[in-house]
């Protein structure tokens, strides 16, 4: 559940819920997770801000139209710069950003078998 606290006169949500599901996966895609939500991004456009290198933590400042009204709503920002730096309006092929960290462990094998392969023996030590 999600906390409210007030700091220097502003309401700040600490604490958003964490899912199960989520808990397993790496702290960098999970703050991608959770700017999703925060600024109601589609799993499109989070693909596109990684792909330009933003910082998942600091979209708040790029998404600040309200109060700064020369500035374009922060999902239309994110397509312009994919558009202007990578000449297509989308990713060819869009992943969730729940599936990041699990596609990673799964093509990354243990570091045990390895080494197991590297010395082609099941692990123990041959004496002559």
């Amino acid at each position: 559940m999600r906390r409210m606290t007030m700091l220097a006169g502003w309401f700040v949500w600490k604490g958003l819920r964490v899912e199960r599901s989520q808990r397993a996966l790496p702290p960098k895609v999970r703050a991608w997770i959770e700017a999703r939500k925060r600024h109601r991004l589609s799993h499109a456009q989070v693909q596109m801000a990684r792909e330009l290198g933003l910082n998942p933590g600091k979209l708040g400042k790029i998404s600040n139209h309200q109060q700064e009204p020369w500035k374009a709503p922060l999902p239309q920002f994110i397509e312009h710069l994919y558009l202007k730096r990578f000449g297509r309006e989308q990713p060819r092929v869009v992943t969730p950003a729940e599936n990041w960290g699990r596609s990673a462990a799964a093509r990354k094998p243990p570091r045990n078998a390895l080494a197991t392969n590297a010395r082609g023996d099941q692990g123990g030590l041959e004496l002559p």
